[in-house]
């Protein structure tokens, strides 16, 4: 049987889009914005980077992507409220007649992580499948896994591109910057002992840079998960230590570029490297509208950065001033099927009561507190194989993000994006992306750097074009260029106006 099911595994394409995209986009993306909040809030750092030096590793971050966000069901389960029936010996057989073949891999989908807005590629689309039986022996018993490592390499092309120490290091690429990030997700299936879609989750994450700003250097907790469902799924409950990066708002995107989440993160969003004790609840009105609510432990008010130096492990309840933050998402989502085109509509809020430092009077004593808010929308227009992988074609999207510019140094972020998944029919796996964006810096931190005599920026742009490509089963490698106009925070120099970056990306899953 191990030997059957190490040939007959098929890839998952669209599932294996959605995890490559979060994986790559929340890694390269995300954390040279994050990383440039963070060291602007830490007293004890200088000010940092942009977000779209693009790398880093959120760690979703971004792992970060673009599926249901409801969990699959366990195969062969029928959709939810078509209860199966036992009939007679004719009915018996017109179902057999009907039935589809079973997807060897359909074993394991109730093994994947419940709860997150994708699903991690399955076994058919990772380098050991199940060669030699390990995988399907520890199915036998619940355990499911994933795992794998993300690498990728950022450089400014330009000439007189100011190199730096690393130590002074401004942004991603600057210097030629290289960073890593390997996890480790483990489940258990609970539906065996009568609960409801329960699953158990234990993740753990690894990540190094040889810049790190965006977050130090650590090993630690990922995620510590307890999931079930009540009322035939109309309900999931998910509670323990994690990472609402991979739970709202949604990074979807091909290749090294997405949906930028550091407006929220700055604003208390915990991340891939500082999950925190949280209690989710989705509603879903139907297979297509639901509403998301989340009580959380803030992140540290001072950021990634200093959250992490304060709690590297992860299993700290708190960290210092950090408070309450209450997220709620609504949202619309339609997976692609022949002649009904992907879309996914949401919109979200947050209330933090954590103790921020003002932008506004930093003199004065923590008092604030912080909020944000998000739209976003992604939407298939066109269908290439729309009666064999619907889910290949063009896509079009947007995200708009915003919070108090007196507290959190990035106040609005604009997105525009647009993306082919499996546009050419030799290569159906691939990736195409095309993103420009544009980051506002808090006014208030911008006229204080002003007064200071400094050379500051009110914005930042950028637009990213990467292409990826799926090398075999388990394999990904991503090549990009990111022209970005005031790569760095706020301040900079004459010769850090403008980056070229060459960004390379691999994504191995085990």
């Amino acid at each position: 049987m191990a030997a059957e099911y190490s040939y007959t595994l098929m890839p998952r394409r669209k599932q294996s889009w959605l995890f490559v995209a979060v994986s790559l986009a929340a890694y390269q993306v995300d954390n040279s914005v994050l990383g440039q909040t963070t060291r602007a809030l830490d007293p004890n750092t200088p000010a940092v980077d942009q977000a779209t030096g693009r790398t880093a590793f959120d760690r979703a971050e971004k792992l970060r992507i673009d599926l249901a966000v409801n969990p699959p069901a366990p195969a062969p389960a029928l959709s939810r409220g078509v209860p199966f029936e036992k009939r007679g010996g004719a009915d018996r057989a017109a179902q057999t007649r009907t039935q589809k073949p079973v997807d060897p891999s359909a074993r394991y989908d109730n093994l994947r992580e419940k709860g997150v807005w994708f699903n991690i590629p399955g076994p058919a689309d990772t380098i050991a499948q199940d060669k030699g039986g390990g995988r399907s022996a520890l199915a036998d018993i619940g355990i499911g896994y994933a795992a794998w490592t993300h690498n990728s390499f950022a450089n400014n092309l330009l000439p007189n591109a100011a190199r730096s120490p690393i130590a002074n290091q401004l942004y991603m690429g600057q210097n030629p910057t290289f960073a890593s990030a390997n996890f480790l997700i483990v489940t258990y299936d609970l539906s065996r002992f009568g609960i409801s879609d329960g699953q158990i989750v234990l993740g753990i994450e690894q990540q190094y840079s040889t810049w790190d700003r965006p977050g130090p250097n650590r090993v630690g907790l990922n995620t510590l998960a307890y999931y079930q469902t009540f009322f035939d799924r109309a309900v999931e409950l998910k509670l323990g230590y994690l990472r609402n990066q991979n739970e709202f708002t949604g990074t979807l995107l091909g290749g090294i570029t997405g949906s930028n989440m550091s407006a929220l993160f700055q604003a208390g969003m915990s991340t891939n490297a500082t999950p925190t004790p949280t209690v989710n609840l989705k509603y879903n009105f139907d297979d297509r509208l639901y509403n998301k609510a989340s009580v959380q432990r803030s992140i540290s008010p001072d950021g990634a950065y200093a959250h992490i130096t304060e709690n590297p492990i992860g299993l700290n309840w708190s960290t210092a001033n950090a408070g309450i933050l209450l997220v709620n998402e609504a949202g619309y989502k339609s997976k692609a099927a022949a002649g009904l085109p992907d879309t996914w509509l949401r919109a979200g809020v947050g209330l933090n009561s954590s103790r921020y430092t003002s932008f506004a009077d930093p003199k004065q004593p923590r008092e604030s507190s912080n909020n944000f808010h998000y739209l976003a929308a992604d939407r298939q227009f066109w269908q290439s194989d729309a009666g064999g992988t619907p889910s290949r074609g063009i896509y079009g999207g947007l995200s708009i993000m915003g919070a108090p510019a007196d507290v959190n140094k990035i106040g609005r972020y604009y997105e525009l994006r647009l993306y082919a998944k499996g546009a050419f029919d030799s290569r159906p796996s691939d990736l195409i992306s095309l993103v420009a964006s544009k980051t506002i810096w808090s006014k208030f931190a911008v006229n204080a750097a002003l007064a200071k005599g400094q050379l500051a920026h009110r914005d930042t742009t950028a637009i990213t074009g990467t292409y990826t490509a799926h090398l075999a089963p388990g394999i990904y490698a991503a090549v990009g260029l990111s022209y970005i106009h005031n790569p760095t925070s706020i301040t900079h120099t004459p010769q850090n106006e403008h980056a070229l970056n060459l960004l390379i990306s691999t994504l191995i899953l085990f």
